[in-house]
Order: structure tokens, then sequence, then C-alpha cells
């Protein structure tokens, strides 16, 4: 693995139990884009859950995608289970709902069946200090950027686990609220995991 993906990878467990988290009991949702797929962690996870009917994952780092290629191989993943994609993940979602003549088959899913799994690069002034990690502040992308890119559509968004909780409390529809999930291992906090509903319609949007 490079030493971008070992440093950007879900720790195991931590991958595991988000799997099997995922919109568990939401049985229409057997479709999941993991937008930023980096060396497979997630992705891999999710396969092995037996939950999603098909994944696909998005990175667009060539040699970071090779790894996570190799990666879901050493764990016996089905191939026919997740789609790779080497591209961008907003280039992908604009196109999915602006241009999706663009899009290859594949990689135009049933979106009433679907949902995101965002785990993004954690950069940022205060990420590892702040008590409170103001997500506005989060580079390359900041919690504006991806709620942007990824709102219309559920969406669950893996961040650090000093997040501030009220900026992701703004984001939820009115009269609804926002599950967010800490997930620990050896009784630390690793990160956690906001549940954002969509604002996707078939009847509007079709």
């Amino acid at each position: 693995m490079t030493d971008d993906a070992w440093f950007g990878v879900t720790p195991e467990p931590v991958a595991n139990q988000v799997a099997s988290d995922m919109y568990g009991t939401d049985k229409q949702k057997h479709i999941l884009i993991d937008v930023f797929g980096g060396a497979g962690g997630n992705s891999i996870a999710f396969a092995l859950s037996g939950r999603w009917t098909r994944i696909i994952s998005i990175e667009r780092d060539a040699s970071t995608l090779a790894c996570a290629q190799h990666n879901a191989q050493v764990y016996g993943v089905d191939p026919d289970i997740i789609t790779w994609v080497h591209g961008d993940s907003f280039e992908y979602m604009d196109k999915l709902f602006t241009r999706p003549e663009e899009l290859h088959p594949d990689l135009k899913p049933d979106l009433d069946a679907t949902v995101l799994f965002a785990s993004p690069p954690w950069g940022g002034p205060g990420y590892r200090t702040d008590e409170v990690f103001d997500l506005y502040n989060m580079q390359p992308y900041n919690l504006n950027d991806l709620h942007k890119a990824y709102g219309r559509l559920d969406h669950a968004l893996f961040l650090p686990r000093t997040s501030d909780i009220r900026q992701i409390a703004k984001l939820a529809p009115q009269g609804r609220k926002i599950e967010v999930v800490q997930y620990c291992m050896e009784g630390a906090s690793k990160a956690m995991v906001a549940f954002l509903p969509g604002t996707y319609s078939a009847g509007a949007e079709k």
C-alpha cells in the first residue's frame, strides 16, 4: 500500500461496525456508493457484510485504487459486488444528476435504492488539537462542499471524533433529526458517522 493509503484507511474493526450499521433496517436501500474509496477498507467491509447487492467505489488516485483492488482480492471479495471507478466523486455526482448520458450504464444506479458513504480527508487547522473541530475548516473539502455535492441522496459522513455536532445538526431538514454515532476502539473514540437524509425525490427529478 502507498503511504497515503496506510494513513487514510479506516481501522478494520471500525469499518466492520460501520458496515453493519449502515442503513441496516432500510431494505429498500441496497446500492452503496463509496465516494472516497481510498485503499478499499470501507468498500471491502461493506461488500463482506452481505448487506449490499452492489457497491460503487470511487478513488481519484490510480495507485491507491490499485491497492484497493488488490486488498479486495486478498479478502476474497466477490469481484461482481464492487465496481471500481478511477475518478473524482464530485464530478461523478454532477454527471449522475445532470449529465447521466455521459456515464457508463454500470455507473447509473437506481437512485431510489442508493445511499452514499463519504470518508473524506480530515486535513485542516485544529483537526488534531481543537477540543471541538470546526468542520468548515476541514481540508481540502469542508462540510459545505460535502453536503452540497452529496446532499441529494441519503448519505453518511465519516468525520473526526471531535467534529462540531452543532454544525452537523444544522443540516437536518425541518422537522427531522440526524443520527450521529461515535465509533470506539479499546475504549477510545476514533471517529463519528453522521447519517443525513437526502432531498432526492423520484417523482420530482425523473
